[in-house]
């Protein structure tokens, strides 16, 4: 796979922090993607938003990125001068056409909240629209949209605040599921609240934590299947990596084993006969579309050998994006590195900013 070649200089604002549980990742994340984006292609504009919404042009970490005798940090903070939204998105001093690169995981920013502010501003953003966000972002709504395309699922349940007592849902998870299962928030991400319950006291305390994230609660069959993900990137014509494979280093793939302990073993490329090898990476396709998603995004399934085969489990439509997360490795094995990523990535935007910016507005 070829890079892209982009005939202009751009302002690429990198939106990082958020309102979230998923913010420190995040930070982790803007750091990486400011120190490998080509400077010679982009002025670089780190926004930081904090925890309580206050937005930041990060200055510091902008002056760095002028000096090579300067390193950024591991992590940026969302510091420096405080910023009105959209007129710090707006800005352009130089007349640099803008495109916003968001590295907002989880709700208010991977949820549509933040695509839909920049739809209105008419400015290009790379990622999922906002009904793709939105949908991916929900997953319990997720899985009714797959159902409906025909795309194979665990057994699952939904749980709405208010809608049973704890006995009744308890039950209920019983008779449809059996344990162990899983309690999944439904609006985040990063394995943030998850549980895996294995009996009827631990679905209880499980749910409660979820409730902690979220008025809506995904409950699931616990899957014994190997965790099989595929990057996915395009608009129209979406392209797929090789797959790659997570053997967790805990009882699952969870906060810990992802960001601070390291112990999950990230397979790439997955060992896999050709033909499921294929099969995967069309259903990876069929859930990029189904889902609405664009720009980008990381489709992951459970492959159940000898049962049932490919499960979705979910789309992520702002996949972790350091060197080391699944998304920029399973596509540097497949022949685009880190940084043509990026560039790859801000071609997408402008290439569906403009179709959409070309639609008639007559009657």
């Amino acid at each position: 796979m070829s890079s892209p070649v982009l005939s202009d200089r751009l302002r690429l604002v990198v939106l990082f922090g958020g309102v979230s549980a998923e913010h420190d990742v995040s930070c982790v994340t803007a750091a990486h993607v400011l120190a490998a984006a080509d400077r010679s292609k982009y002025d670089l504009v780190p926004v930081g938003i904090t925890k309580d919404g206050t937005w930041f042009r990060n200055d510091k970490a902008i002056a760095a990125l002028s000096d090579p005798d300067v390193s950024l940090p591991d992590a940026l903070e969302p510091a420096g001068t405080e910023v009105d939204p959209l007129s710090e998105l707006l800005a352009s001093p130089d007349g640099l056409p803008v495109v916003v690169l968001p590295l907002l995981h989880g709700p208010h920013g991977e949820d549509g909240t933040v695509q839909g502010m920049l739809e209105l501003a008419g400015i290009p953003y790379v990622g999922a629209g906002v009904l793709g966000s939105a949908v991916c972002m929900d997953k319990a709504l997720a899985k009714i949209v797959a159902a409906q395309a025909g795309i194979p699922q665990c057994r699952w349940i939904e749980y709405r605040v208010g809608a049973s007592d704890h006995s009744t849902l308890v039950d209920r998870a019983v008779a449809e599921l059996g344990f162990p299962m899983f309690v999944k928030p439904a609006n985040l991400g990063s394995s943030v609240g998850i549980s895996k319950a294995h009996d009827e006291a631990e679905l209880i305390v499980a749910v409660e934590l979820a409730l902690r994230y979220d008025e809506v609660v995904v409950i699931e069959e616990g899957v014994v299947g190997r965790e099989i993900e595929v990057a996915v990137l395009g608009n129209n014509e979406p392209e797929t990596s090789i797959p790659g494979e997570v053997r967790p280093g805990a009882e699952f793939y969870d906060y810990e084993d992802k960001y601070i302990n390291g112990a999950a073993a990230l397979m790439i490329p997955a060992e896999l006969p050709a033909n499921e090898a294929e099969r995967v990476r069309e259903l990876a396709v069929q859930s990029f579309r189904a889902l609405r998603c664009s720009g980008m995004a990381r489709v992951d399934f459970f492959f159940e050998e000898g049962g049932r085969g490919w499960l979705l489990n979910e789309a992520n439509t702002i996949p972790g994006f350091t060197p080391h997360s699944m998304y920029p490795k399973l596509w540097e094995a497949t022949g685009l590195d880190y940084s043509s990523l990026i560039d790859r990535l801000v071609e997408l935007a402008r290439e569906r900013h403009s179709l959409r910016a070309g639609f008639s507005t007559e009657h």
